[in-house]
């Protein structure tokens, strides 16, 4: 099997150029947020292109998914961050070599990193056959392992820097302190005469620093003049060898951090008792589902204040394309719109997802429609800024494409916004779309049999609690109206504050 990307199985499924900017849904649907959290801490990695590109096929998906299967084992992911530490420490070193600029010291830091390379591809060939794996990746990346390590290349590179670090630490020199000079020559075991000298430890500890003063850097060049064998043997070492690590090998090394911060990230989740799933994945398939999600962006906040996350389903069935989601502000429903985005965003790049159980649609394309400020350099009111943002969702929109919107058309009176929506909404059914709808309209919801009414519901014995939970149940014709008496403060508890009491 040959060993291409521990990210693509084939070399067809990786974009044509790294997708170095998040698409524009991203902020909308707080999956920014999302990327930063996973991938703090690894800005050498340049992982977000990674986070960015939806794969194309199913079958790209499941590659993934084997390997983050094979992660789950400690040990597979143990073995794979000591390799991942190894080769950081290697990297580590040759940004020091390049800082410095006396050449000898320069080598020895070069041939420091070449020797950390060659153990740690050393401990990883010996641990990977060790290990349970059945993921076509990893498979295939052992097999790659092995016979790289076999390889006349790298057989040579290790015991060339084995031998030469040996040599190094072999040399041994005396250094003649007269005045205000000094002498360097070969040590020739003389005898140790500080003991009897003084009794007294005069021996102080210098501050560890990477560069070398003047000083120690002509006792250097002294050393390298009595034995330049050695020396000579190192510069051509060096010479030869300037691009030293094996590029899939390094490849490897960055991509797998994709996988090993995602799954750091879920550790986090998972601890708090929040559940990730493996979806099914499906380009033709618009039945879909998704058992207690939720908001990854939300309940990473959550968690860290040990507060518990509300976890949602949906389902769509036959020709249900449509989830039409009312109910009271501040009661979830963006939230719950968030979520529909981020799984299948997350579902897309092959990543298990939140929930127990899922079944996603791969789109082509994803678009979202959230309320913005108004932009006075455009000229435009809100609403004709809101048909203009429609418009071209719906104008570049394929029967393969996802649409979120959120609250749209309240800027304009009740009846025309019903109209406008309407509208809007026999055409996202026209083109058989899957689309989230979040409104106050509670007429969508009964549209046709594309539409699904889902409510964000409150305490049955206090209206102005909000559960957070997001149920599949007809709606009320209530959202509006409890919208309207909060904007005017003409709720039964804002009347009992602004109301005095009677004696």
């Amino acid at each position: 099997m040959a060993f291409y990307s521990i990210l693509f199985e084939e070399r067809d499924d990786r974009a044509s150029r790294a997708q170095q900017e998040a698409p524009e849904y991203f902020r909308d649907l707080n999956l920014d947020q999302i990327v930063d959290a996973i991938t703090a801490g690894k800005d050498d990695y340049d992982l977000k292109p990674f986070f960015h590109e939806p794969l194309k096929t199913t079958g790209a998906i499941l590659y993934r998914h084997e390997v983050f299967r094979d992660l789950e084992d400690v040990q597979v992911l143990g073995c794979i961050k000591s390799f991942a530490d190894a080769m950081h420490q290697m990297r580590q070193k040759l940004a020091q070599a390049n800082k410095l600029h006396y050449k000898h010291q320069k080598q020895r830091w070069f041939l420091h990193a070449a020797e950390l390379y060659c153990a740690a591809v050393r401990a990883l060939k010996a641990d990977l056959p060790r290990l349970e794996l059945s993921s076509r990746g990893l498979l295939a990346f052992r097999e790659y392992v092995a016979h790289y390590v076999a390889s006349d290349h790298f057989s040579t590179l290790a015991q060339a820097a084995t031998a030469l670090a040996s040599d190094l630490a072999a040399i041994r020199y005396a250094i003649l302190i007269k005045g205000n000079g000094f002498e360097v020559r070969k040590y020739e075991s003389e005898r140790d005469y500080s003991e009897q000298v003084a009794a007294k430890d005069y021996r102080v500890d210098f501050a560890e620093r990477a560069d070398m003063n003047h000083i120690e850097e002509k006792i250097l060049d002294f050393v390298a003049l009595l034995y330049p064998e050695i020396f000579a043997a190192v510069d051509r070492f060096c010479l030869r060898n300037q691009v030293f690590a094996d590029a899939p090998l390094m490849n490897f090394d960055r991509e797998i951090q994709f996988y090993i911060a995602y799954v750091d990230h879920m550790g986090i989740l998972t601890r708090a008792g929040l559940a990730f799933c493996y979806p099914t994945m499906s380009a033709t398939d618009k039945e879909i589902h998704d058992d207690d999600g939720y908001d990854l962006a939300l309940a990473a906040k959550l968690a860290s204040s040990k507060t518990p996350t509300v976890c949602n389903d949906f389902h769509l069935m036959g020709a249900e394309r449509i989830l039409v989601v009312s109910g009271p502000n501040q009661g979830g429903k963006t939230t719950f719109a968030r979520s529909f985005g981020q799984l299948h965003h997350l579902g897309s790049i092959g990543c298990p997802v939140p929930g127990r159980e899922a079944r996603l649609f791969l789109f082509d394309s994803m678009f979202t429609h959230f309320e913005r400020e108004e932009d006075i350099k455009n000229l435009h009111g809100k609403l004709q800024d809101d048909l203009v943002r429609i418009h071209h969702i719906l104008e570049n929109a394929t029967p393969r494409s996802i649409i979120i919107m959120n609250e749209i058309f309240t800027s304009t009176a009740l009846q025309d916004a019903v109209f406008l929506a309407r509208k809007v909404i026999e055409e996202i059914m026209r083109l058989d779309l899957l689309c989230v709808c979040i409104t106050f309209l509670d007429e969508l919801a009964s549209l046709s049999e594309k539409t699904v009414s889902m409510v964000s519901t409150v305490a049955p014995d206090n209206p102005t609690v909000r559960t957070f939970k997001v149920v599949r149940r007809p709606a009320d014709g209530r959202s509006y109206a409890i919208s309207i008496a909060e904007k005017y403060r003409l709720t039964y508890e804002s009347l009992q504050t602004r109301l005095p009491s009677r004696p």
